[in-house]
């Protein structure tokens, strides 16, 4: 029998699981990316929507939280189109490789949002990241240009992280959702009207509907909402090495659903385990100077991991 700290455990496990799933969904939607970004946070929004008016959430937030929601979803919506349409211009195992390095991105990015200075550590991991990107440019060159749309998406990821950082503390994360995913679909509806609404826009099959609705309240809605319910009672440490196997689970479940065109060189996997592994060794790094901040200030080595949301 599974004791609660277990039962948390293998459900986190089992949202990183649907995280990893979704760049598979994206390779199986035939939609280009702009559309499927446009229905996933147009139906993503009904489903969170749904969730709070049945536990009766109140929707008020203040205005400049509204606008930092705003940018929040701008920002978040314009990483799903470059991370899906990455997945069409190279494939799901080199684009998840690639969005791992959103954790470089953070390092760089981190001390200049929080004012602080760099942490040594995190600067020579980056170095680290980049050979590793650089063993996967070599070996896998005719995804170049899948591999840059990744790297934007990673930073963009990045950023968002650091936005939705703030709001997390004041804010309940289905609210933090809803805004930012109905932002995002205002954002796409006019500021990209050339893109969508055209032709055979509301016209898809019977499959890309399905795999859509999965998408958007399995994989968004569904995932944000128990993501943070279970962080709540699991360390920092816990959850972020966990996390962490997103894309490898997304790659496995790759190669499992989509086949050969997901079967990568050899020199591929050896720069996706070196940039993994530098993730890995960050969280450990992270975690273990925490617990030394706690202890100085006599604080609880048991604090919950703060609320996320996950940006695939």
């Amino acid at each position: 029998m599974l004791n609660d700290n277990q039962k948390n455990h293998l459900h986190l496990h089992f949202v990183v699981f649907i995280w990893g799933f979704t760049a598979v969904l994206g390779a199986l939607i035939t939609v280009d990316a702009i559309p499927l970004v446009w229905y996933r946070m147009l139906l993503a929004v009904a489903f969170v929507g749904m969730y709070m008016g049945y536990n009766k959430l109140s929707w008020r937030v203040s205005r400049k939280a509204l606008l930092g929601f705003i940018l929040a979803g701008i920002v978040l919506a314009l990483h799903w189109v470059l991370f899906f349409t990455a997945i069409r211009w190279s494939n799901v195992s080199v684009t998840l490789a690639t969005i791992s390095t959103g954790a470089l991105f953070t390092a760089i990015l981190e001390p200049i949002w929080y004012r602080r200075k760099p942490i040594w550590y995190e600067m020579a991991l980056g170095l680290v990241v980049i050979f590793g990107l650089y063993l996967i440019f070599r070996v896998e060159s005719s995804y170049v240009e899948g591999i840059l749309l990744a790297l934007l998406a990673a930073l963009l990821s990045s950023i968002f992280s650091l936005l939705n950082g703030k709001f997390a503390k004041q804010y309940r994360p289905s609210v933090i959702s809803f805004y930012e995913l109905l932002a995002g679909v205002l954002f796409l509806s006019v500021v990209l009207p050339g893109d969508i609404f055209t032709g055979d826009f509301f016209v898809l099959s019977v499959s890309d509907w399905i795999y859509l609705l999965v998408l958007a309240s399995v994989c968004t809605a569904y995932a944000v909402i128990s993501s943070v319910k279970v962080m709540k009672h699991l360390s920092p440490y816990t959850v972020m090495l966990t996390i962490n196997m997103e894309p490898v689970y997304g790659i496995l479940l790759a190669f499992f659903v989509l086949g050969d065109s997901e079967k990568m060189s050899s020199g591929f996997y050896i720069g996706g385990i070196i940039i993994l592994s530098t993730v890995v060794g960050n969280a450990i790094l992270k975690q273990r100077d925490n617990v030394k901040k706690r202890k100085g200030l006599g604080g609880d080595k048991n604090m919950g991991g703060s609320p996320g949301m996950g940006v695939c």
